[in-house]
């Protein structure tokens, strides 16, 4: 049995059907509640049920191997007596809650509600952890977009901007999940309010730092973009270049192949060697004026 000043922190990792729908009768949750919980597949929410909080944050690392942006989900059910946490994926932020937690025993003063605060604050601190990582990656691919070397770096800006659009889907739309509780509530102590605070001022200058993220990927794509178009008018441009040179000498070529019985200089014994002098020099001049002119 529980004292009055006591509550039990049960903690679920990829719980099934059965398993959670026992646990909610026994914690009398509301069957919508074991839903989502055991889903796993909902947008960061909070909803209440009777005196039940439930509150549903997606969880977010880097992996660095593959530079993908991984994400998992808890559930966390606050209750007069009881935190409930249900967690979805590899990443578990509950050990490290537990571990400052324990670090800071007077926070467990303030009920079921320093789990919600010790959670939120390690997925929270995740968030910033992936968007510098995110950073980092993103520094690399501009100073590989506007170095002189001719790669195609298309994928890789997509792939990551695809990344970027995930982690905002799981940051964004906590924003306004977590402002409810920076102001006075009549459920739990005023004390707590300021942790939740700092939590979502951390919140706030990640979704920043994400959305500056998505919109620097677009800039990055669009420049990236224009170089190639850049590289592909070159080719373009030395194409054709080499194409009026050889121009020339088919011309006059093809001229002089029409075998018709009166034709100029045919009968010179300089004739050949003329026209073939010819060939050269008005390849030689083209050459010269689309090397200055830099199409070649």
């Amino acid at each position: 049995m529980l004292k009055p000043q006591e509550f039990a922190w049960i903690r679920v990792d990829g719980p099934g059907q059965e398993e959670l729908q026992r646990l909610g009768a026994y914690l009398k949750l509301h069957p919508l509640a074991i839903e989502d919980a055991v889903q796993a597949h909902q947008r960061p929410k909070q909803e209440r049920y009777g005196d039940v909080l439930a509150v549903a944050v997606k969880t977010l690392w880097f992996v660095e191997q593959s530079a993908d942006v991984e994400t998992g989900e808890v559930m966390v059910f606050l209750g007069p007596s009881f935190a409930l946490t249900v967690r979805h994926g590899v990443n578990d932020p509950t050990v490290e809650a537990q571990r400052r937690l324990a670090e800071q025993p007077d926070m467990a003063q303030f009920g079921p509600v320093s789990i919600l605060h010790a959670v939120s604050d390690v997925i929270v601190d995740a968030y910033a952890e992936a968007a510098a990582q995110v950073r980092t990656d993103l520094t690399e691919l501009e100073r590989c977009v506007f170095s002189p070397a001719r790669e195609d770096l298309t994928e890789q800006i997509y792939s990551l901007k695809r990344e970027v659009v995930e982690f905002r889907d799981a940051v964004q739309p906590l924003v306004p999940v977590m402002q409810p509780f920076t102001t006075a509530r009549d459920d739990w102590p005023r004390q707590v309010v300021p942790y939740f605070r700092d939590v979502a001022d951390h919140l706030t200058r990640t979704d920043t730092e994400v959305r500056a993220l998505d919109d620097l990927l677009a800039s990055v794509l669009d420049a990236h973009l224009a170089k190639v178009g850049t590289w592909q008018n070159d080719d373009m441009r030395r194409i054709s270049a080499w194409a009026a040179i050889f121009a020339i000498p088919t011309m006059i070529a093809g001229i002089y192949g029409m075998n018709f019985a009166h034709m100029p200089e045919l009968d010179w014994r300089y004739g050949y060697p003329c026209a073939l002098a010819v060939m050269a020099l008005g390849a030689g001049l083209l050459y010269r004026a689309f090397r200055r002119n830099g199409w070649l």
